[in-house]
């Protein structure tokens, strides 16, 4: 398997860029960078309450980059999965990329209540929590992404970067209902946020003994737009893993938009590519684009 096939420096498929589905990305916010600025279609801060948009810390201007990125500021050569796609940022992290469920909740909430306004579609959280009283099924983050499953959404959620131990799911991607993502290529040392890390991607299974991740992607030293004019920048962990799959899925909802999210769930099973790895490490595979759109 090449996965230079799902580089974000690579081209669509089939002519599809994701024109006309609107993603929601909670998270940091988003820098109006050359390559996004156009299509930011919305843009709500539960934080400090401006009303235009920002990123105060990167995290969500690089996760909207691997969505949506034209790879303008530099002739395309970082190019995002869906750079046809309309993005709508809610940002409830602070500086630091810290926050609370509240806040997370309160996005989620306003993401239901607007989703006909930009035909939200997509919703992506690169947000998690480890706090064992916040890991069980009725906690709040899980019941708030699982409203937003049940109203239609596609939610696209991080499995985060506690492992290499079983059991090591984030909250909510340990919600059985959403499609939790993990990092395909962990086995590579990278630096996330100052730290050397390897073998860090969440393993399942969940408390419920869900088998988690559902799907993998990679996630080691993405290149992505950077929260300044013209400058991009290179992440690692499963908060890059998981736009690679929201951005995917919106060629896959501009191909095929009477997809239901039980639909789009249930074409990545089929589609993903097994990489001979514990069901708990990989879930069904590894993403692979060309055959999502075949």
């Amino acid at each position: 398997m090449n996965q230079a096939k799902i580089s974000i420096h690579g081209t669509n498929t089939a002519g599809l860029d994701g024109r006309g589905i609107g993603v929601a990305v909670l998270d940091t916010g988003c820098f109006p960078h050359e390559d996004l600025d156009y299509r930011i279609a919305g843009f709500l801060d539960v934080v400090q309450r401006q009303s235009t948009p920002y990123d105060d810390n990167g995290h969500g201007t690089h996760v909207c980059g691997i969505i949506g990125g034209s790879g303008k500021a530099e002739n395309g050569l970082y190019s995002g999965i869906a750079p046809g796609c309309h993005l709508i940022p809610i940002k409830v992290l602070d500086c630091r990329g810290n926050g609370y469920s509240s806040d997370v909740l309160a996005g989620l909430r306003w993401i239901r209540e607007n989703k006909e306004r930009w035909n939200i579609r997509i919703v992506n959280i690169s947000v998690g929590s480890f706090s064992r009283r916040n890991m069980g099924e009725n906690s709040a983050l899980v019941r708030g992404v699982n409203a937003a499953w049940d109203d239609g959404l596609v939610v696209v959620v991080a499995a985060g970067n506690m492992g290499p131990k079983s059991g090591t799911i984030t909250t909510p991607g340990i919600s059985r209902k959403v499609i939790t993502v993990g990092c395909s290529d962990d086995h590579k040392e990278v630096n996330v946020l100052g730290s050397r890390m390897i073998d860090y991607s969440g393993r399942g299974p969940t408390n419920a003994c869900i088998c988690k991740p559902d799907i993998v992607a990679p996630g080691a030293s993405i290149i992505s737009c950077a929260n300044q004019r013209g400058k991009y920048t290179s992440k690692s962990g499963t908060s890059m893993a998981t736009p690679l799959v929201s951005g995917s899925i919106a060629l896959l909802l501009e191909k095929y938009p009477e997809m239901s999210n039980r639909d789009v769930k249930l074409h990545l099973r089929d589609r993903a590519v097994d990489l001979g790895l514990p069901k708990n490490q990989q879930g069904w595979g590894l993403l692979d684009v060309g055959r999502l759109l075949a």
